[in-house]
């Protein structure tokens, strides 16, 4: 996860790429339940930031490098999208009850669609950065940019050219958990 980002433009079709990808994501009967809010002007990335920051926020460290990304992808999940899915002959479950659901498998798809703007970018050389949009501020994303009500953001990436490292720092200094911490193998 890149925090900070050079200045340098972003090649409109590695954007295109990580799209792409994201849009051939598994999801849950096909459903896709997804959709990728793009922002890649000065003046669109200043909107988002506007609109996802709480009032007094965007001055620490971690907002001033954010804010450097030159494009940012807002992944959006649509709940509706999977119980229409569902309701389909193929599926039969006509009275669209979220308890047949063991988890948001909505939030979970777009969560890996999220993840292969991530990969691409890694794969484009570029940097990226998956963070949570604070939920007191999702109504003025909604209404800044026209977002359907039904279109929850599970997030944003941010997306650019790394910036040069400052070291390990944060929490990349806690490191990994070690396979064996979170493997088990035949039983807990």
């Amino acid at each position: 996860m890149v925090r900070a980002y050079t200045d340098e433009p972003v090649d409109p079709a590695a954007v295109e790429r990580a799209l792409a990808h994201a849009n051939r994501a598994p999801s849950a009967g096909n459903s896709q339940g997804w959709a990728f809010l793009l922002l890649d002007s000065p003046a669109d990335v200043a909107r988002f930031w506007a609109a996802a920051t709480p009032a007094g926020g965007g001055s620490d460290a971690w907002s001033r490098g954010m804010r450097s990304a030159p494009v940012v992808v807002v992944p959006l999940s649509c709940k509706r999208v999977y119980l229409d899915r569902y309701a389909e002959p193929d599926k039969g479950w006509t009275d669209r009850d979220e308890a047949r659901w063991p988890a948001p498998y909505w939030d979970i798809d777009t969560g890996m669609a999220a993840l292969l703007v991530l990969l691409t970018a890694v794969d484009e050389g570029l940097g990226a950065c998956f963070f949570g949009v604070p939920p007191e501020r999702v109504d003025r994303l909604r209404t800044e940019f026209a977002v359907p009500s039904d279109h929850h953001p599970i997030g944003a990436v941010t997306l650019g050219h790394p910036a040069a490292a400052g070291g390990v720092r944060g929490s990349a200094v806690r490191g990994r958990r070690p396979l064996d911490a979170v493997v088990h193998r035949g039983g807990w």
